[in-house]
């Protein structure tokens, strides 16, 4: 351990990590303000515990021979694998005794600075650049998340990915039923007020005998099959039957080879929307268990419209506003950003967005201000001026300038510990 000790030096100075991460390993490279130029250290060590404890002993070591005025960890934003030796640095008790930061860098940003001084890319020259990165000062060091919003954000993106799951499951499986019972799919919905996906009409479709047999069945059956089947939860059950009748009566015959392959289809659909609408249950149980402990969530539920799935998610992804100083910096974080194009006194109309940010965030922002324009008189009215105002797809840039006010309104509230009144 000594060979990486440098002298007591008379003036503080500072100290930077560069870690290069992968699934397996952690590239560390060590410098500080005055050897830089050959890193103190350069090694590879375990991506787990046992490296990450390795590391964390020659960084105290070294803080505790050379008296640091401050160390910074750095590391680029590897997917998962820089999700633990992130989390590990930037909480362990130890190493919060000492002056230390912890940075996850977006990769482009260290890509840029990388490319300016050296061609050749491998993992050691990679950790030491990030290091050389941090020395320039090009890191900006947020406030660390905390547990809760973490453990709520590992919930937030489990729900929206199943949901993504089971909307795809949705089409898949009406596009099946059409095969199926082509009418169905395609009957006029002021006949049938319910949803094809209700518990209901799921097991009548999904019914192989049953759906061969409606077309026979006298309307005074159908109904009371209708009224087992949904336990008398249909306003209107005649209305109902009769439309159900009509549609299996004019959708086409399939042959038994080819109706028993639909109906393996759609009960295996059918048993995935089940599964999910289930998994999505219990993950709103665990979400809301955290969420209710967060000032955050009386704050947005404060808006109208924005919804407890939604404010969650948003919640989630923000994490403490204190990681934010201005609105901009949460926008820009979010992905709601646009690039600046100007040439002397001309200034496009149609500035491009970024593309860049935390698509999750970016998506809830969007979803909700397109359900409180619906619901808040100042995001209606600024809703219709934006669509007005669009040359092309004016609703979709529409929502997505009313998620940028909404940045804005979410940042205010939460730094001022407002609740959301709408302006008179």
């Amino acid at each position: 351990m000594t060979k990486y000790l440098l002298e007591r030096r008379p003036f503080s100075m500072k100290l930077f990590i560069g870690i290069d991460v992968s699934s397996k390993d952690l590239q560390v490279a060590i410098t500080d303000s005055e050897n830089y130029q050959k890193p103190l250290l350069n090694q590879s060590f375990s991506n787990d515990l046992i490296g990450a404890n390795e590391v964390k002993k020659i960084i105290l070591q070294l803080a505790k021979q050379n008296s640091y005025d401050k160390v910074i960890i750095g590391m680029e934003a590897t997917s998962i694998y820089s999700f633990h030796p992130a989390y590990f640095f930037a909480n362990d008790e130890d190493l919060q005794k000492i002056n230390l930061e912890t940075d996850v860098i977006n990769p482009k940003n260290t890509k840029r600075f990388h490319d300016v001084y050296e061609e050749n890319k491998n993992d050691p020259t990679d950790a030491y650049y990030i290091a050389e990165y941090l020395r320039f000062g090009k890191y900006h060091v947020t406030i660390a998340r905390q547990e809760e919003y973490l453990a709520l954000q590992r919930l937030t993106r489990a729900r929206y990915e199943i949901t993504s799951s089971l909307t795809r499951a949705k089409q898949h499986f009406i596009e099946t039923l059409y095969y199926r019972v082509n009418k169905l799919v395609t009957v006029d919905k002021d006949n049938i007020k319910t949803s094809i996906f209700g518990a209901t009409m799921l097991s009548i479709v999904t019914d192989s005998k049953t759906i061969d047999e409606i077309a026979e069945m006298p309307i005074e059956d159908l109904i009371d099959y209708l009224q087992t089947k949904g336990r008398g939860r249909f306003s209107d059950p005649e209305t109902l039957a009769k439309a159900i009748r009509k549609a299996v009566r004019g959708s086409y015959r399939l042959g038994k080879v080819m109706k028993d392959s639909i109906d393996a289809v759609l009960s295996v659909y059918y048993a995935e929307i089940k599964t999910n609408q289930k998994l999505i249950k219990n993950l709103d149980k665990a979400i809301t268990d955290i969420v209710q402990t967060l000032p955050e969530e009386r704050i947005l539920q404060s808006i109208p419209g924005i919804g407890s799935v939604y404010s969650a998610g948003i919640i989630a992804e923000i994490g403490s506003i204190d990681r934010f100083d201005t609105e901009a910096q949460l926008a820009k974080y979010a992905g709601l950003a646009w690039r600046q194009k100007q040439s002397s006194n001309f200034d496009s109309e149609h500035k491009p967005m970024t593309k860049n940010g935390n698509h999750y965030l970016r998506y809830y922002l969007v979803e909700a201000a397109n359900l409180i324009r619906q619901r808040d008189p100042v995001f209606r009215k600024y809703y219709q001026k934006k669509y007005d105002e669009a040359f092309y797809s004016p609703h979709k840039r529409a929502c997505v300038l009313c998620a940028r006010k909404l940045t804005r309104t979410i940042f205010t509230l939460l730094k001022n510990g407002q609740i959301y009144q709408t302006p008179r």
